[in-house]
C-alpha cells in the first residue's frame, strides 16, 4: 500500500504565497511521476503541475510563472510553491502519484486532499 500525505494548504490573502507538500510512503520501489491537481467550487479537477523521476516538470498555463512544481526523488517527495495567489485559485489541491511497489505495478495513488482559500 501507497499513502499520500499532504499539507500545507490554508487561507491566504490575494498576493500570497504558500508551499503545499506531498510525501508518498509504503513499499514504493519506484516512484515514476507526481503531480498536484486542484478542484476549484463547480468545476472539474484539473492539473496544475507535474514532475517526473528525471526532474522534468509541466505546469499548466494558468498558473505558470506564479507556481512552481519540485521533488524530492529520495524521500518520495512533491512540493508546490504558490506565489501571487489569487481568489481564483481557490480549491482543494490533491496529490497524485505513478508508484510501483514490491506488490503492485505502476499504479495511480491519490491523497485526501488539501484545502486552499484565497480571500481578503
Amino acid at each position: 500500500q501507497v499513502q499520500l500525505v499532504e499539507s500545507g494548504g490554508g487561507l491566504v490573502q490575494p498576493g500570497g504565497s504558500l508551499r503545499l507538500s506531498c510525501a508518498a510512503s509504503g513499499s514504493i520501489v519506484n516512484n515514476y511521476n507526481m503531480a498536484w491537481y486542484r478542484q476549484a467550487p463547480g468545476k472539474q479537477r484539473e492539473l496544475v503541475a507535474s514532475i517526473n523521476s528525471a526532474g522534468i516538470a509541466r505546469i499548466v498555463d494558468s498558473v505558470k510563472g506564479r507556481f512552481t512544481i519540485s521533488g524530492d526523488n529520495e524521500k518520495n517527495t512533491v512540493f508546490l510553491q504558490m506565489n501571487s495567489l489569487e481568489p481564483e485559485d481557490t480549491a482543494i489541491y490533491t496529490c497524485n502519484a505513478n508508484i510501483r511497489t514490491t506488490t503492485r505495478g505502476p499504479w495511480y495513488y491519490w491523497g485526501q486532499g488539501t484545502h486552499v482559500t484565497v480571500s481578503s
